[in-house]
């Protein structure tokens, strides 16, 4: 039977530690219940540490998922470029085209990959291993169902700008070889683009200021209590959009605190932890409560994206379905893998209900709900705004993976007709999609285990706990599954400097 959690404030929970030691602190209020649903953080440590981490790092490492094409040359739409970072490790290193598996290159035509290769004119293509053949030796009916696939593909509503994979300035990136780290890209750039993320998009008036907010003026403590006090008389699709971002906004930080430039001596980087960066985020004396608010967020958002792999393994579960980059053997494990992965999420019993948000008015709720689209929609033009390329690799990655778990979210009657043996006109993700959602929330899992929120000796799948170095992990799905991992090893840390 379903356990029955009672709510309880954040003030009620948390302002009897206030003026302990910071690390007690700390530990002490990132605990409990988490808003506007019904799920708790040690239910989530547990699941995410020793069910979902260990195969979300395997699956992120296949080919599949570690290439993705990007345009990092988008101009910023809002404001003039600040001009490309100059720092060396902002560079992002693209993947020569001969390095990618030939079935990736081959573009939308692998998408329904395994039904296609039944047909002997594809396999003779294969066999000829001529790209260019893919397209001349379909048939015709072949054709006119992915001119009708791509054709709803351009309809869509999606709740993310994407990229032109056939602008030529798309390239492929290989994920493990740019992985997201502190950078050293900083000041007033980097403000500007979460000021406008927050102050522009997150439904909130201009009147009221967000605590901490490095471009607002000082108001102490009347600040903070007037956010709160517009935030919960929020409708809960405005308060939900607001969690997921800051709930984003605290993986990333995580993952830079994790992966941190420590010393450049002798030619060589050296990369890790931050303690002191990792407190001034996320302490709770040090940021005087929002540390342990940003990071409920932090799980808030995994809940959000978990249940969108639970609502979209129907439509990978589809024998024709199949992740194809020409190596049959290998996709045949990454299917399978991936498979074990959706397994493992329908049996957590807590998830959260989407089909609380827009479920009033017809009229109002679908203008709430395209407002909701349009605003997301915008956050990902903003990550074209980013002056440092590999800090705009990776936010236009994760909003990409946010905004694919919406939009699976909200398709749920379409996810339900589709069709066991043959392409969807309904429904469909392309890989690019794929690839974001799954990389986008495998790094939000790993942040929590990381920082430490199992005890000691507990996470027996870390590592890091013995060695005393974070492991870094890449990509959508894998990075909120790592965000949740690292933070789990900052804890451990933070215990061991008391």
């Amino acid at each position: 039977p379903r356990p029955h959690y009672r709510f309880q404030s954040f003030s009620q929970s948390c302002a009897s530690t206030l003026k302990r030691p910071k690390t007690l602190t700390f530990q002490s209020c990132l605990t409990g219940v988490l808003d506007d649903c019904f799920c708790d953080v040690e239910s989530i440590d547990i699941f995410n540490n020793f069910k979902i981490y260990p195969r979300i790092r395997k699956l992120t490492e296949r080919d599949y998922f570690r290439y993705y094409r990007v345009n990092l040359k988008r101009p910023c739409p809002f404001w003039p470029d600040d001009g490309h970072c100059s720092i060396k490790d902002c560079h992002v290193e693209p993947c020569p085209e001969s390095k990618v598996p030939v079935g990736i290159k081959s573009g939308n035509y692998n998408k329904y990959s395994q039904a296609a290769n039944t047909m002997s004119d594809v396999v003779e293509c294969e066999q000829a291993k001529e790209l260019g053949a893919i397209n001349s030796t379909l048939s015709n009916q072949s054709k006119e169902a992915f001119a009708d696939w791509a054709r709803h593909d351009d309809a869509q509503d999606h709740f993310c700008e994407l990229d032109d994979e056939t602008s030529p300035d798309a390239e492929y990136v290989d994920l493990l070889l740019n992985p997201e780290r502190y950078t050293g890209y900083k000041g007033p750039s980097a403000w500007r683009v979460w000021n406008s993320i927050y102050e522009e998009n997150c439904f909130k008036p201009r009147s009221v200021y967000r605590p901490l907010n490095p471009l607002a003026p000082s108001r102490g403590e009347d600040q903070r209590e007037g956010f709160y006090t517009w935030l919960e008389g929020l409708c809960l699709e405005k308060r939900v959009f607001y969690r997921l971002i800051s709930g984003l906004h605290s993986s990333i930080n995580i993952h830079l605190c994790a992966e941190y430039l420590l010393d450049e001596g002798w030619g060589r980087s050296v990369w890790g932890p931050n303690i002191q960066e990792f407190r001034q985020r996320f302490d709770m004396a040090e940021t005087k409560g929002e540390g342990t608010r940003r990071l409920k967020n932090l799980y808030f958002l995994y809940l959000i994206e978990l249940r969108a792999l639970y609502k979209v393994a129907p439509y990978f579960e589809r024998a024709i379905v199949n992740l194809y980059t020409g190596n049959a053997q290998e996709d045949g494990e990454t299917k399978d893998l991936l498979l074990q992965i959706f397994n493992e999420i329908k049996a957590f019993p807590m998830h959260f209900d989407e089909k609380s948000m827009f479920a009033g008015h017809k009229l109002e709720a679908k203008t709430l709900k395209e407002e909701f689209r349009l605003h997301f929609k915008n956050i990902s033009r903003i990550m074209d705004c980013v002056g440092c390329s590999k800090c705009r690799l990776w936010g236009k990655l994760q909003t990409q993976g946010l905004g694919t778990a919406l939009k699976i979210l909200f398709s749920e009657k379409e996810i339900k007709n589709l069709p066991e043996h043959s392409p969807s006109k309904g429904f469909q993700l392309t890989r690019q999609e794929i690839v974001a959602l799954m990389n986008g929330f495998g790094r939000y899992g790993s942040a929590p285990c990381e920082c430490g929120l199992l005890p000691t000796g507990h996470c027996a799948l870390c590592p890091v706990q013995q060695s005393n170095m974070l492991v870094l992990f890449v990509s959508d799905l894998r990075r909120l599954s790592t965000s949740i991992y690292q933070l789990h090893h900052f804890r451990q840390l933070l215990k061991e400097k008391r």
